[in-house]
């Protein structure tokens, strides 16, 4: 199996694992703009010990370009662990990231999300530049 077939997509305005792009769909050439990605936006996602994101990583691919170019890697690392036993603990992340980035042509941004059950989901969304 490639890794490109592990990799599942579906809206996440009805599956809980794909990452929910949120941004421009114009931005201005060279000038920073915010990016939200979130997994769970309209039909949340379990945050306990047992069941949870652990990151998100977020790439560009400009129109044309046969390369993705790295963004960023959002790691969760809190999921109500303690010592006191599972969901027990006194902080649990949630899967939502904001940022923001600058491109000079357009292109594709890509969310890459893993649950710790379900496996990798993916989204993409076409950012055109004026």
């Amino acid at each position: 199996m490639k890794l490109t077939e592990a990799i599942q997509t579906a809206d996440w305005k009805k599956e809980k694992h794909a990452p929910a792009i949120e941004c421009p769909d114009v931005v201005k050439a060279n000038e920073p703009f915010q990016i939200t990605v979130s997994v769970g936006k309209d039909i949340p996602h379990p945050n306990t010990t047992e069941h949870f994101i652990a990151w998100i990583d977020v790439f560009f691919q400009p129109e044309g370009s046969k390369f993705a170019h790295h963004v960023g890697r959002f790691d969760f690392r809190a999921h109500g662990e303690s010592a006191k036993g599972p969901n027990k603990g006194p902080v649990y992340a949630h899967p939502t990231v904001t940022f923001s980035m600058q491109i000079g042509e357009p292109g594709t941004l890509m969310a890459l999300s893993h649950c710790n059950i379900h496996g990798l989901w993916g989204s993409e969304k076409e950012i055109k530049v004026a």
